[in-house]
């Protein structure tokens, strides 16, 4: 059985901008198929636009409002939305709120890699 707990997770910046507390992935667990990581972007940030050749990805706004750009349509998200990106899309988040910023799950299939990341 593997359990992680929030507070042992130890953030960084991945590829795109945003702050990653990597909650299961193939770093703190015997990971195979999926990666679940809790995502952060300063007040008025946003990641850098990209796309993923092979993992698809959900996210789930559970704080603060943002703008969801995938494949050139923009979205306003807010807690509770569930976003598919899938693979080979276009996609960025942008934090709309000078207050708070914004905090999301990422769940991506395959995992997460910085080497699957890829830029305009």
């Amino acid at each position: 059985m593997t359990i992680n707990s929030y507070n042992d997770q130890t953030p960084f910046t991945t590829k795109d901008g945003s702050t990653i507390r990597s909650l299961l992935d193939r770093t703190n667990a015997p990971v195979e198929m999926q990666s679940l990581a809790e995502a952060t972007l300063p007040p008025d940030g946003a990641t850098e636009r990209h796309y993923h050749k092979i993992s698809e990805e959900f996210y789930y706004i559970l704080e603060g409002v943002g703008t969801m750009e995938i494949d050139s349509e923009l979205r306003k998200v807010k807690p509770g939305d569930a976003i598919l990106i899938p693979r080979n899309i276009w996609h960025q988040i942008t934090a709309d709120n000078e207050e708070g910023g914004l905090k999301f799950l990422c769940c991506c299939a395959p995992p997460y890699s910085h080497d699957d990341t890829y830029f305009t």
